[in-house]
């Protein structure tokens, strides 16, 4: 799924900034300079939408960024991310699985030194329409 909320940056001490999502409760992270900042605010919200999908938990609706309100230094900037992707960079771990084929189909593909994982991999992509 593609989510994209608002994420409110304070500047800190030293090129710090903190970050949070008011939407998220317990989404915030830190980074070197803006640029990290960005990136550990892109890693947070999809670890933080994950774990809500992963516990089959609502996900809360994103604020527009106008209504979101700062003080001070503090700005913000719409942090998008796509769960989908995270996930299989993440769960890319194999699983065992069994399954039935004729005899017959599986002497040939044996002789034809057929990697049995590969094409159930292919196939289910294929059928899936998942590229990867």
């Amino acid at each position: 799924m593609r989510y994209a909320y608002t994420a409110v940056f304070t500047p800190e001490k030293n090129g710090l900034y903190s970050v949070t999502f008011p939407d998220l409760q317990g989404c915030y992270t830190s980074g070197d300079d803006i640029s990290d900042a960005i990136y550990m605010a892109q890693d947070v919200l999809n670890l933080t939408l994950y774990d809500l999908e992963q516990d089959r938990k609502p996900i809360p609706k994103a604020s527009k960024p106008q209504d979101i309100k700062t003080t001070g230094e503090q700005f913000t900037s719409v942090i998008a991310v796509d769960t989908d992707t995270y996930r299989r960079f993440y769960e890319n771990k194999s699983v065992k699985k069994t399954l039935t084929i004729p005899m017959w189909l599986n002497e040939l593909a044996e002789q034809a030194n057929v990697n049995f994982s590969g094409v159930l991999q292919s196939a289910l992509k294929e059928i899936l329409q998942v590229q990867k």
